[in-house]
C-alpha cells in the first residue's frame, strides 16, 4: 500500500478540519473562560496538543501499513485520531474553570496557573486509564454485540455531529447547502469532478469563497504576530498539580471521562472493523493512552482519543496518508501560532459538509453492519446519545437566557419543577447524560441478548447497569452554578429500576413462554 493516494487528500481535509475544530475551541476556551495568557496557551498548551496528536497519527499511519503488507491489501485505512470533543469540555468545564474558582475564592495569587495544573493533573489521569484499560479492553470487546458498541457511536453521531452540524447548515444556507450538495454528490452519488479534483477539496474551496462572499469570512479583525514556539517538558509543573490534590479532587470528573475515552477508542475500533478494517486492540489503545500521557508531560490539558469516523474517511479513499498529513498540519499550527490566522480565513462553515456526511456514514454504518433482526437494539442504543444532546442542548438554553453565568441565578433543582410544568422532564434528562456511553451500550447489548431469547445474559447487562448505577458512574449527578456535573454517590432510583429489570430477564423462562408472529 502507497504511503498517498488520492483519497488522502479528501480524508485529510475532513480529519484536519475536525481537529482544526477542537483547536479552535480550545483557543476560545482558554482566553475567554479561563483567561490563559498568551504564553501559556501558545508557548505551552498547543505545543503539547501537537506533541500527543502527531505521535498517534504517525503511529496510526504506519499501523495501517504493516496491516495492509500483512493481509496483502491495499485498502486499510488508518484510525483516526484527535481531542475528543466531549473530554475537552468536561476538562474545561467540570476541571479546570471550578479550580480556578476555588482558587479566586482563596485568594490564590494565581488562579489560571491552578486551573492549569489541574487540567494537568486531569489528563495524566485519563492517560493512566486508557492506558490500564487497554489490556483488559479486548475481553470487554468479545462480550459485547456490535450492535451495543456501533449504536453508542450512531447516537454521538446523530446528536453531537449530524444534529449539531445540520442546525448550522440550515442558519447559513448559502454555504451550507450548496457545500452539502457537492458533498451528496461526490460521497453519495459516486461521481467525480473532471479532471479527477477531490469532492472535498472542492467543497472546502466553494465553501471558503461563499463565506467571504455572504460575510461569514474573515471572522473578525485580521490577526498579527506569529512565531515558533517548541514543545517543552513541564516536569515541574506537572509534579506540583500531582501534589496540589487535583487528583482526589476531581476524581469524580477524571475516572468517568477516562473511561469515555477508554470504551469510545474501544467503539472506534469496533466501527473500524465493521467497514473492513481490523486493528489489534491491546497497542491501539494503549497508543491512544500514550498520548494523552505525552500531552500532559508537555503541558496540555486535553486528552486525546480514537476518533469516531473511521467508515466515512475510509469509504473516501483515504489510507495511510490522510493521517499522516493531519498530523504535519496540526503540529505546524500548533507550533508557528498560526491558529488565529486560520480562524480569521477559514470559517468552520466553509468545510462542515464533510463533518455532517461522517455523522450520517456513522449512524447508518449500526444499521448496515448489524443483524437486520438487531435493528430495534440499535435504536435503543441511539437514544442516549441522542438525549444527552438534547440535555446539553437545554442547558446552553437556560444559559443563553442568563441563568448559570456570571451575574446571573444558577442552576438549581427548582429547574426540576418549571421544565415539567410544559411536560419536559429534565431531571430524567440530566440523569441520562451521566454516563450516557455507558447506558446506550448495555441497554443495547441486553436488547440483544433479549431478541434472542437470552434471557440470562440480559439480566446479568442489567445487573451491570444497576451496579454501575449504585457508583454513580451513570445517572448520578448534581446540580453546579451552571451545569449538571456527575455525582459518585449511588443513584438509587436508577440501581432499583436496572435490578428489577434484571431480575424480569431472570425469571422470564418461568413467567412467559415463547410465540411466533402467527401467535398474536
Amino acid at each position: 500500500m502507497r504511503w498517498f493516494v488520492r483519497g488522502d487528500i479528501d480524508g485529510f481535509f475532513g480529519l484536519a478540519l475536525d481537529n482544526l475544530v477542537q483547536l479552535l475551541l480550545i483557543d476560545a476556551l482558554c482566553r475567554f473562560v479561563l483567561g490563559f495568557p498568551d504564553a501559556l496557551l501558545y508557548g505551552r498548551v498547543l505545543p503539547a496538543v501537537a506533541v500527543s496528536l502527531l505521535v498517534g497519527n504517525l503511529y496510526y499511519a504506519r499501523q495501517a501499513r504493516r496491516i495492509a503488507a500483512q493481509t496483502g491489501r491495499d485498502d486499510v485505512c488508518a484510525l483516526p485520531y484527535g481531542i475528543n470533543t466531549v473530554s475537552l469540555f468536561g476538562h474545561v468545564f467540570l476541571v479546570m474553570l471550578p479550580a480556578k474558582l476555588l482558587a479566586t475564592a482563596a485568594g490564590h495569587p494565581d488562579p489560571v496557573q491552578v486551573a492549569w495544573h489541574a487540567g494537568l493533573a486531569a489528563t495524566i489521569g485519563s492517560g493512566l486509564i486508557e492506558f490500564a484499560g487497554s489490556f483488559v479492553a479486548e475481553t470487554l470487546r468479545r462480550w459485547t454485540p456490535r450492535a451495543a458498541l456501533l449504536a453508542t457511536l450512531a447516537g454521538i453521531a446523530l446528536g453531537f455531529i449530524s444534529l449539531g452540524f445540520l442546525f448550522r447548515t440550515f442558519a447559513h444556507p448559502i454555504v451550507g447547502l450548496a457545500t452539502f450538495g457537492i458533498v451528496m454528490l461526490t460521497y453519495f452519488g459516486r461521481m467525480r469532478f473532471r479532471g479527477n479534483l477531490p469532492g472535498g477539496l472542492v467543497a472546502v474551496v466553494v465553501g471558503i469563497a461563499l463565506s467571504w462572499a455572504t460575510g461569514l469570512a474573515p471572522v473578525g479583525p485580521a490577526p498579527s504576530g506569529g512565531g515558533f514556539f517548541p514543545p517543552v517538558p513541564v516536569i515541574g509543573e506537572l509534579a506540583r498539580a500531582l501534589g496540589e490534590g487535583h487528583v482526589l479532587t476531581y476524581f469524580s470528573v477524571i475516572v468517568p471521562m477516562g473511561l469515555f475515552n477508554l470504551v469510545g477508542s474501544l467503539q472506534n475500533i469496533e466501527s473500524a472493523e465493521a467497514a473492513g478494517d481490523r486493528f489489534p486492540t491491546a497497542p491501539s489503545l494503549a497508543v491512544n493512552g500514550l498520548g494523552s500521557l505525552a500531552a500532559g508531560l508537555f503541558g496540555s490539558c486535553f486528552p486525546t482519543t480514537i476518533y469516531i469516523g473511521h467508515p466515512g474517511w475510509k469509504a473516501m479513499g483515504a489510507r495511510a496518508g490522510y493521517s499522516v498529513l493531519n498530523g504535519v498540519f496540526v503540529t505546524v499550527v500548533c507550533l508557528t501560532g498560526t491558529l488565529a490566522h486560520i480562524a480569521w480565513a477559514v470559517p468552520v462553515d466553509a468545510g462542515m459538509a464533510i463533518i455532517l456526511w461522517i455523522g450520517l456514514v456513522i449512524t447508518a454504518q449500526a444499521f448496515q453492519t448489524t443483524p437486520r433482526e438487531h435493528a430495534p437494539a440499535v435504536v435503543v442504543g441511539l437514544l442516549p446519545g441522542v438525549g444527552a444532546w438534547g440535555a446539553l442542548m437545554a442547558k446552553n438554553g437556560l444559559r443563553a437566557a442568563g441563568l448559570g453565568v456570571p451575574g446571573g441565578a444558577p442552576f438549581t433543582p427548582a429547574l426540576i419543577d418549571a421544565f415539567a410544568a410544559s411536560d419536559t422532564w429534565i431531571h430524567g434528562a440530566f440523569a441520562l447524560e451521566q454516563g450516557f456511553i455507558f447506558t446506550s451500550m448495555i441497554l443495547a447489548a441486553a436488547t440483544v441478548a433479549v431478541i434472542e431469547r437470552r434471557f440470562y445474559t440480559a439480566a446479568i447487562w442489567c445487573a451491570a447497569a444497576s451496579a454501575l448505577s449504585a457508583t454513580g458512574i451513570m445517572h448520578g449527578y448534581r446540580f453546579a452554578d451552571g451545569d449538571t456535573i456527575v455525582d459518585l454517590s449511588p443513584a438509587w432510583p436508577w440501581a432499583t429500576g436496572y435490578a428489577v429489570m434484571a431480575a424480569l430477564f431472570a425469571l422470564a423462562p418461568m413467567l412467559a413462554r415463547p410465540h411466533d408472529a402467527a401467535g398474536h
